[in-house]
């Protein structure tokens, strides 16, 4: 990008986020010739894209994804939303730095660990960015098979990101866990963005607030669930406690304010050993990181040992 000191786009961002700084249009452009088609001065003279066009987020955050991590090929359909690079990209180092508080401050890296995707979406986006930035290994489930036939695309299309990335097909509606974690497999921490709202109608409220650009004929899968956010979570936090030995780390980004407290009390009551509430925002979106573990101090020195000590090599002497 260009030498010249950009302002930050909000306070709130991750210090690690390769975003933090506003976006140099003219950079971009090089790399995307096809960017400049939306780019357009504001009131103030200075260079911007529509952000109610669709095509010009999708433009953008493509070019962003091809400068900052590598990824040349990602392409999915219209029909899906596409989602904002800089938001993704701050779960993935905020719960970076849950497995650095875990881990004596150090941040474990590489194919030892092991991220779950709940519901990764058309887009693969979660999946892309931890494994760009930190080398993880991903598990990513989806209920839609051809959404996951598109992240599947996404991943064949890209060879950083081949070996990395395990799509699964998640057979049951209900089920978060079940049928895509192993009896004997270990992931290190779990991430999910569930769907908002609860029908159609709700969510196309919520789309004429927020003045979204996009209709939702074909993506109301992607924000609508039975009872909203409320009911998902609960279920989430449910199903996670029958995996505690399976998963170090759960966490979800949690939406709506009224469920942010009312999930920490249910976790408590299903005797959560740890809680870490984490504020999250950019822009004009405000949520929060809520992360648990059912593990004891015993047990998470146990997984430490197991999973993220480097092994000492010795060498056989003569």
């Amino acid at each position: 990008m260009s030498k010249e000191k950009k302002k930050p786009i909000k306070n709130k961002i991750h210090s690690r986020n390769k975003n933090k700084d506003r976006y140099d249009l003219k950079a971009l452009s090089k790399i995307n010739p096809q960017l400049t088609n939306y780019i357009k001065p504001n009131i103030k003279g200075e260079d911007t894209i529509d952000f109610t066009n669709p095509t010009a987020i999708k433009t953008l955050n493509q070019s962003l994804l091809q400068y900052y991590y590598g990824i040349k090929n990602w392409n999915f359909s219209d029909d899906y939303i596409c989602p904002s690079i800089p938001n993704k990209a701050d779960y993935i180092h905020h719960i970076a730095d849950v497995l650095t508080e875990s881990n004596f401050g150090s941040l474990p890296l590489g194919k030892n660990i092991t991220c779950y995707d709940i519901g990764m979406g058309a887009t693969c986006i979660y999946p892309i960015i931890g494994v760009t930035e930190y080398h993880w290994n991903f598990i990513g489930s989806e209920i839609d098979e051809t959404s996951l036939l598109s992240a599947q695309a996404i991943v064949n299309a890209n060879d950083s990101l081949k070996d990395k990335i395990a799509c699964r097909l998640q057979g049951t509606l209900k089920d978060f866990f079940y049928g895509i974690i192993e009896k004997d497999e270990k992931v290190d921490i779990s991430i999910c963005h569930p769907p908002l709202y609860s029908s159609l109608e709700e969510a196309q409220k919520g789309v004429q607030k927020k003045n979204a650009p996009y209709s939702l004929s074909e993506i109301g899968s992607e924000i609508i669930y039975d009872g909203g956010e409320t009911a998902f979570l609960q279920k989430l936090v449910k199903e996670s406690k029958k995996f505690s030995q399976n998963c170090f780390w759960f966490s979800a980004l949690v939406s709506k304010q009224s469920n942010q407290r009312g999930m920490i009390d249910f976790l408590k009551e299903l005797g959560a050993t740890q809680t870490k509430t984490i504020p999250m925002g950019i822009g004009n979106k405000s949520s929060q990181i809520i992360a648990w573990t059912f593990l004891s101090k015993a047990e998470q020195i146990d997984w430490k040992k197991l999973r993220w000590t480097p092994k000492k090599t010795t060498s056989s002497q003569e």
